[in-house]
């Protein structure tokens, strides 16, 4: 990581009368006083203290680490935080050099925050140990606006930046875009925050404005060009720009006044760095959208809409729409987006009626943000082959079925075939597909599922003949030859699937499942008995059978408790809202559906 020009060891923390530094400015050289960006705040703690700053819980200090840096030390506190600043401030940038030196748990994290109107109210850029979110906190409610896999490790600096402008706040990990969304307030001060975790900050800097190229003299004004676009939360404005629509030409430009008519051209065209932008309508290719070309780590590919348009992306028209009974379906012609390349991210589209809907095989980098695959004639989502750190954050897959198999291998959402490691499912909803809502079969290295709900899978809504559809939640491996693979799945939620809420299917790996829920499945809520897996607080509740341990091992969990665990054990089992519309963000809404009453520490909270 590039170092930082460290501020003057003399600085203090100082905030500054920005509508004076303004008026200065506009005297001289007759710039608008909105045009950059000035000084708010400014903390190095080379005077060796924390003044300015006000504290709640943790043991915070100014410590010399390198040089010297404010710590918070309490390995044992939960959300440990300091404030600075003013609570009128609008629109402005914070950035902190950021050093974890402990993440405690897998739930810890080190974090910066803005616009904090109270002690459980912020917008937060956490650091955890294998990731980093963008988070809009109100009233202690979480919503997830991005998140991006990063690993930061014990010891290492990394740059934390927040930009509040106008009702959007963004997040960037060292210049790493995070994500974008809605701010839970229009005004605050800046924080500094660990959960459960240990810390040292340093560097702090606030300039208000959101920053931007340096200011044109109002007396020799200059042409300005085409506004950018505005794409979905998390994809930052584009440089680099391919526009498709329905009324568009394949030999045009590609611009938002001469856009492309296909997907598939701009795809063509696209280089790493680009950003495919698609109006609003119905696209019906009579072939597979086909991408084999990779961006790159620094540049990924982005496919998504344009602003908030709907796209649909309908393959009834493709072959294999569906197969024959007992067909194949050959590789390159499996998806609707049919992938063969590494870091794209495909954002905010609907892919329906495709073979499979989206189908990545081979692929490394990519993330999979808030798409919609239903009713496809395989699985709605499948990765397969060598494939690592992909990301399949906030997808809804329904009603994905295969006439060709009577059911037996449409999924909601597969990894599957396959290894590597990286690959992280965060905030999907798989419902009434034909055979699993997850499938990781014969995938042999961990994947990590977390917020995750599946349910109604495995019901033959379809009237297939001699049907085949397994009917699990999360089905975690298993195989023709059952090899190990150590998948973890956190705070995710089964019910009423046809058979298992989660099973191993045969996987004799060492497995982790924290929090979760299952209740009303056909089947065991938990079927662990073939691996060597460990659960830790997960709830059971009115499944055919609680629970099948075999050398498996466990604590805190709902059938350790002890008890009679039934619905009258729930806060509510009203499952509208977790069903329901998503959040603008595209997160889950949170219920208390399924939630034990007292407050019992025991299974999900989504």
């Amino acid at each position: 990581m590039m170092a930082l020009q460290r501020p003057s060891p003399t600085r203090r923390p100082q905030v500054i009368v920005v509508a004076l530094l303004a008026a200065v400015l506009t005297a001289l050289v007759g710039v608008t006083a909105t045009a950059s960006a000035a000084a708010l705040f400014g903390d190095d703690f080379e005077d060796g203290n924390a003044n300015g700053w006000s504290k709640s819980g943790g043991t915070w200090t100014v410590v010399t680490d390198g040089t010297r840096a404010l710590r918070q030390g309490n390995s044992g506190a939960e959300l440990s935080r300091v404030f600075g600043g003013s609570t009128n401030w609008t629109g402005y940038q914070i950035q902190a050099r950021v050093k974890p030196v402990s993440y405690g748990t897998a739930s810890g994290f080190v974090a910066v925050a803005a616009r904090s109107t109270g002690a459980t109210s912020f917008d937060r850029l956490a650091l955890f140990a294998d990731r980093a979110e963008l988070q809009a906190v109100r009233g202690g409610t979480v919503t997830v606006l991005g998140s991006v896999r990063v690993a930061v490790p014990t010891g290492a600096w990394a740059t934390l930046t927040i930009t509040a402008d106008g009702a959007t706040v963004r997040g960037r990990v060292d210049g790493t875009p995070v994500g974008e969304g809605a701010s839970q307030a229009g005004n605050g001060r800046i924080g500094l925050q660990t959960y459960r975790a240990t810390a040292s900050f340093d560097d702090v800097d606030v300039q208000a404005g959101a920053p931007n190229p340096t200011p044109t003299a109002t007396g020799s004004p200059s042409p300005t060009g085409q506004p950018t676009p505005t794409l979905p939360p998390t994809t930052a404005p584009p440089t680099d720009l391919l526009v498709v629509a329905t009324f568009g030409d394949d030999t045009s430009a590609g611009t938002l006044d001469h856009p492309l008519r296909t997907i598939q051209r701009a795809v063509d065209l696209a280089q790493p760095g680009d950003t495919i932008a698609i109006r609003g309508g119905s696209y019906a290719p009579t072939s597979n959208i086909r991408i084999t070309h990779s961006g790159t780590a620094a540049a990924p590919i982005t496919l998504t809409r344009y602003g908030n348009e709907p796209v649909l992306i309908d393959g009834e028209q493709m072959p294999h729409t569906p197969a024959p009974l007992d067909g194949s379906i050959p590789n390159a012609e499996r998806g609707a987006i049919h992938m063969a390349a590494s870091y794209w991210r495909l954002v905010g589209l609907e892919i329906a009626n495709g073979p499979y809907g989206v189908y990545c095989r081979t692929c490394h980098g990519n993330i999979f943000d808030r798409l919609v695959t239903r009713d496809n004639y395989e699985t709605g989502l499948q990765i397969q082959g060598e494939a690592s750190n992909n990301q399949v954050l906030n997808l809804d897959s329904y009603g994905n079925r295969d006439p060709r198999k009577n059911g037996e291998s449409a999924d909601g959402l597969a990894i599957k075939e396959g290894s590597g490691t990286g690959n992280v499912i965060r905030g999907a909803r798989l419902w009434n597909n034909v055979d699993d809502g997850f499938d990781a079969w014969e995938f042999l290295s961990p994947i990590l599922i977390e917020d995750s709900v599946a349910w109604g899978n495995g019901v033959n809504r379809w009237g297939f003949p001699n049907f085949a559809g397994d009917g699990n939640g999360f089905k975690l491996g298993g195989g023709d030859e059952d090899l190990p693979a150590g998948h973890e799945v956190r705070n995710s939620i089964a019910f009423d699937n046809a058979q298992g809420g989660f099973i191993d299917n045969a996987n004799p790996g060492a497995m982790r499942l924290d929090r979760n829920t299952a209740w009303d499945n056909g089947g065991t809520g938990f079927d662990v008995a073939d691996s060597r897996s460990t659960l830790t607080g997960n709830l059971s509740v009115s499944n055919a059978q609680a629970v099948t341990m075999g050398a498996s091992t466990g604590a805190g969990n709902s059938w350790d408790l002890g008890g009679t665990w039934t619905d009258a054990s729930l806060v509510s089992t009203d499952r509208s809202v977790i069903t329901g519309p998503r959040t603008a963000a595209g997160t889950i809404p949170s219920s208390s559906f399924l939630r034990p009453l007292g407050g019992i520490e025991v299974g999900a909270r989504i």
